[in-house]
This record gives structure tokens, C-alpha cells and sequence, in this order.
């Protein structure tokens, strides 16, 4: 079950992008990939299609934006969503100027922080990555026929498992 619902987080994914590819003559033509990532005894990486993932699985998802006209792009906000049931893998962001968000709406700079009360005080404490649900990049703009890609890594969680709670940490 947890492969069928990996798959659908991709599905998601690509569901999100899917409407900005499938106008016609737009501006921006966004791709999104996913692949698992396989890594060999030898700690060599290698990929494989991300059709189906199960717990531990590490996927890594590349958003692809070309500008398809003579004019630059003024503005661009390149976002890559994170599915449910994933966590992201510190330190696969490239590039590493993301901002980060828990709701896809208010991004801001990571490490994401929140405030709670410990023993009685209000302390600033990190937020899970496994509460992460998408990133932001802001380059500026994106000249005529210029191709920008970003990338990051997430590992599949099993969200029920009491060893997967409080992921990122």
C-alpha cells in the first residue's frame, strides 16, 4: 500500500506542473522529473524510474523551466512541491538558495523554525523536514531560450511508524 501511495504523491507532483506544460505557447514551459535513486555497494549512485517507492526509498525530483520567448521573464518563482509521506534529505537542495515552506503558500529561509512552550518558556525549536511540503527559488530573470533546473531529494516515510515521527532531526 505505502508504493501505491508514493506513486500517487508523484502523481501529485506531476499534476501541479502539468497544467503550466500543457498551455499552449506559454512563456515558461515547466518539466518535472522523478527518480529513484539506487546507490551500489560501492556508494556509487545510479537512477531508476520512480514509478513505485516504499519506505526509504530516496527520490529525487528536478523541475526543468525554459523560457520559450525572445523576451526575458521578469520575476520567475521556481517551486518544487514535496509530496505527503516524504521527508526532505538535508543538504540535496540545488541550488542551496531555497526557501522553504510548510503549506506552499508562505515560504521562508531553513532551517524552518516555530515556536513552542518547553518546561514552561517559549523556545524557537527546528521543524521536522518531514513537515516540509515545498520549495522556492527566486532567480530573477529568466532569459530568452534560457533553461534553469532545480533539484532536491526527499526519502519516503512509512507515516506510521513511530521511527519516522519527528523526521529531519
Amino acid at each position: 500500500m505505502n508504493s501505491f501511495r508514493s506513486l500517487a504523491a508523484a502523481v501529485w507532483i506531476a499534476a501541479i506542473v502539468a497544467p503550466a506544460v500543457a498551455q499552449q505557447k506559454a512563456p515558461v514551459e515547466t518539466r518535472l522529473e522523478a527518480r529513484r535513486v539506487d546507490v551500489a555497494a560501492d556508494g556509487k549512485e545510479s537512477f531508476s524510474p520512480a514509478e513505485a517507492a516504499k519506505p526509504g526509498d530516496v527520490l529525487e525530483y528536478t523541475a526543468t523551466y525554459r523560457n520559450t520567448t525572445d523576451s526575458p521573464i521578469r520575476n520567475l518563482e521556481a517551486t518544487l512541491p514535496i509530496p505527503p509521506q516524504t521527508e526532505l534529505v538535508a543538504g540535496s537542495i540545488r541550488p542551496a538558495n531555497a526557501k522553504a515552506s510548510l503549506d506552499a503558500i508562505r515560504f521562508a529561509d531553513m532551517p524552518l523554525k516555530r515556536k513552542a512552550i518547553r518546561d514552561g518558556r517559549e523556545v524557537e525549536e527546528a521543524v521536522a523536514l518531514s513537515e516540509y511540503r515545498a520549495l522556492r527559488w527566486y532567480p530573477g530573470a529568466l532569459a530568452p531560450n534560457q533553461l534553469l533546473t532545480f533539484t532536491a531529494r526527499v526519502r519516503v516515510i512509512d507515516d506510521r511508524s513511530p521511527a519516522t515521527k519527528g523526521g529531519g532531526k
